[in-house]
């Protein structure tokens, strides 16, 4: 049977552009979180604490009586250390199982055997945790400064806190890839996300409890770098312009933030690879 020679066929698809593949990743998961209606809910739940201040910047502002509620510098600190038990929520739901899932199908081969790097891969799981993550800090934040204009009818308030735009976005940033960079790496280390879970409110929970036993020892609070948390609200309270809550020097409490997340990353450059290595 003779055997004709096709010849060289110019290929006339579109090819994707190098490094864009992990935006694919991301859409797609952001699409399959918000179809489900449970975690809608919680989505909207975060927004709660925004409606109530809301309501009371609008009071302060229709009715002398009601200055008191006026807002100042402080409340929108408040208001994001408010948002961190939605931060906390969120992270695990959407976080846990992000690798973890992908480990235990054996998936992480498939992806990276594709023209996906393992950067792109992280980046698009990341990527994922953040959208939602900022959906309940710098967002509502943010919209709660524009409610405070568009109520007193100027930018006043704005013009006379000027600092505040900048200090929302930082400790929003710190806030969402301390939480993020931390729930993607333990992910990466097992394939229940259950487990994960677990070992995300033990990370925080543990690390708090042996501050509070340290600072009850030794009557100070200098030990508070041990705690993710107290140092991301010693650094919060310094980035508001605020009196610092502990005895650590915002170096210290911005370092510790920094080594947990770069170990984080570090963790998860080590453990996204496309062979998997048994020691």
């Amino acid at each position: 049977m003779p055997i004709h020679d096709q010849g060289y066929r110019r290929y006339l698809g579109t090819r994707s552009a190098i490094g864009g593949s992990w935006q694919v990743m991301t859409r797609a998961g952001v699409m399959a979180l918000i179809s489900k209606r449970q975690f809608i809910g919680l989505m909207l739940f975060a927004w709660a604490p925004f409606v109530v201040r809301a309501v009371q910047i609008y009071v302060s502002a229709t009715f002398t009586q009601a200055s008191f509620l006026a807002p100042k510098g402080e409340t929108f600190r408040e208001f994001l250390d408010q948002q961190g038990a939605f931060v906390f929520f969120v992270t695990i739901w959407v976080g846990a199982g992000l690798i973890a899932n992908d480990r235990r199908a054996n998936a992480l081969q498939l992806y990276l055997s594709k023209p996906m790097t393992s950067a792109e891969y992280i980046a698009g799981k990341l990527t994922i945790l953040l959208v939602f993550l900022v959906g309940v800090t710098f967002l509502p934040a943010m919209m709660l400064l524009l409610t405070q204009a568009m109520f007193a009818g100027s930018l006043t308030f704005i013009a006379n806190n000027l600092y505040l735009l900048p200090a929302i976005t930082l400790f929003s940033i710190a806030q969402v890839l301390l939480a993020a960079t931390t729930m993607l790496a333990l992910s990466s280390l097992s394939k229940s996300s259950r487990f994960v879970a677990v070992m995300y409110t033990g990370l925080f929970f543990f690390t708090t409890a042996l501050f509070n036993a340290l600072r009850g020892i030794t009557g100070r609070s200098s030990f508070a770098w041990l705690s993710p948390s107290a140092s991301l609200e010693q650094l919060g309270d310094v980035i508001f312009r605020l009196e610092p809550r502990y005895q650590l020097s915002p170096a210290i409490a911005g370092l510790a933030v920094v080594v947990m997340i770069a170990g984080s990353i570090w963790i998860l450059t080590r453990k996204v690879r496309g062979v998997e290595i048994v020691t």
